[in-house]
């Protein structure tokens, strides 16, 4: 009787749980913008990367030793590792490389298109159609991108910052659409911890340079690695997977929405910026176009 009434209450805390679990996911993904912009003062941008997903590592074979999950199949195995190669090694390369040159508060608005990317995804992969709302949006993301990147070094000219960063946000919408096939079959905080542990080994080549650096490193690269390893990268993807799981891709995303604001506020405090009027306008007319695409855009 006990064991029966418990699964009511079990679904019913199912979407406080599913809630939560996107809140801390922009709250982690919205600090490291700052964190990483911190650590780049004593790494370069792939050794920032390994030692961020090596410190991931550590609670994640805990994790593994404890709960024993599935082993992916050969398959799936390569589906992780693509997943850790678009969604952990490209995105992190890319977007530390952009942050050299862009303040952490405008890479957070240019990151924050992701959504818009994961539905030109499915456009083009899946069939989801696109009406004329959901290209006007596509246009309006974009004029506020220029406008940001006109503020920045380099504008968008290929291969600036920028660019970079726009790059980082088409890499992590194709890992998101990727991954939510293996969350039915392996859990979604399993497939967290493989996703982790493969970037953690492709990174593997840049962390004795990255070792290296942190001996002679600052207590605040120190603790920018520390944060970025257990907040955005350990909680932060295991968190976004229970949300993926619980919502799915598309209505997912949506939460995704508000951390470019949340990092801004983060940005100000952790680095001291203070953003111009080109980069809030731009920010504003970049979130309304995603939006717009979520809300209108597909029919």
């Amino acid at each position: 009787m006990n064991t029966l009434s418990s699964i009511p209450a079990r679904d019913a805390r199912r979407p406080l749980l599913a809630a939560a679990a996107a809140v801390i996911t922009i709250l982690s993904w919205a600090s490291a913008f700052p964190f990483i912009q911190i650590g780049l003062h004593g790494l370069t941008p792939m050794q920032l990367a390994a030692a961020r997903f090596a410190t991931a590592a550590v609670p994640v074979l805990g994790w593994f030793a404890w709960r024993r999950p599935r082993l992916p199949t050969g398959r799936d195995a390569l589906r992780f590792a693509l997943c850790a190669f678009l969604g952990i090694v490209l995105y992190n390369a890319l977007l530390n490389t952009g942050e050299q040159t862009v303040a952490p508060g405008a890479a957070s608005f240019i990151a924050g298109t992701m959504p818009l990317f994961t539905a030109l995804l499915a456009f083009v992969f899946l069939g989801e159609r696109f009406n004329r709302w959901g290209w006007l949006g596509s246009l309006l993301s974009l004029a506020g991108i220029g406008v940001i990147a006109h503020g920045q070094p380099g504008g968008l000219t290929l291969g600036s910052g920028s660019t970079l960063i726009l790059g980082a946000a088409l890499s992590t919408a194709g890992f998101f659409v990727l991954q939510r096939g293996l969350i039915p079959t392996y859990g979604a905080l399993a497939s967290t911890g493989y996703t982790l542990l493969a970037g953690a080994l492709l990174f593997l080549p840049w962390l004795p340079g990255a070792l290296g650096s942190l001996a002679g490193a600052p207590g605040s690269v120190w603790t920018a690695v520390l944060m970025l390893g257990i907040f955005p990268a350990a909680l932060g993807y295991a968190t976004w997977t229970v949300t993926l799981d619980y919502f799915g891709a598309a209505r997912a995303a949506n939460f995704l929405y508000l951390t470019p604001a949340v990092a801004m506020a983060f940005s100000m405090v952790l680095t001291g910026e203070r953003p111009g009027l080109a980069t809030l306008l731009g920010g504003l007319l970049t979130i309304a176009g995603v939006v717009f695409v979520a809300l209108r855009g597909r029919t």
